[in-house]
């Protein structure tokens, strides 16, 4: 099943933070996030470590694993809501990882200050 997702507000604002980080171009940004995002979900889902995907503007076009599929179906009919809602949902979830402000030194707890290392 191929799934249609509108990237959302929250990814977009870490896209663009991400590209000023690393003086990217906004789409380049942008890709690159959304590669992170659903390279965190699809490997918790299935263990894989490549996907592939399409961006057209702010609307992502991918087919997820087989593993992923059932998880996002299964999902979707507990909240009846479309898998594609879900997706949208997990990718907002992992929109901010790999920023360095949102990084935890190592040893320190929960609600420690973060430093610039």
């Amino acid at each position: 099943m191929a799934l249609s997702v509108r990237i959302g507000d929250r990814l977009a604002d870490a896209a663009a933070e991400w590209a000023d980080q690393r003086m990217l171009d906004d789409d380049d940004a942008l890709e690159q996030k959304l590669e992170q995002a659903l390279l965190e979900v699809e490997h918790l889902a299935s263990g894989t470590t490549e996907i592939e995907f399409e961006l057209d503007g702010r609307t992502l076009h991918y087919a997820p694993s087989d593993e992923l599929e059932e998880l996002l179906a299964e999902q979707a009919e507990r909240v009846d809501a479309d898998p594609s809602a879900v997706l949208e949902l997990h990718l907002e979830l992992f929109a901010r990882t790999f920023l360095p402000e949102d990084s935890v030194q190592p040893g320190a707890g929960p609600g420690a200050p973060v430093d610039d290392w």
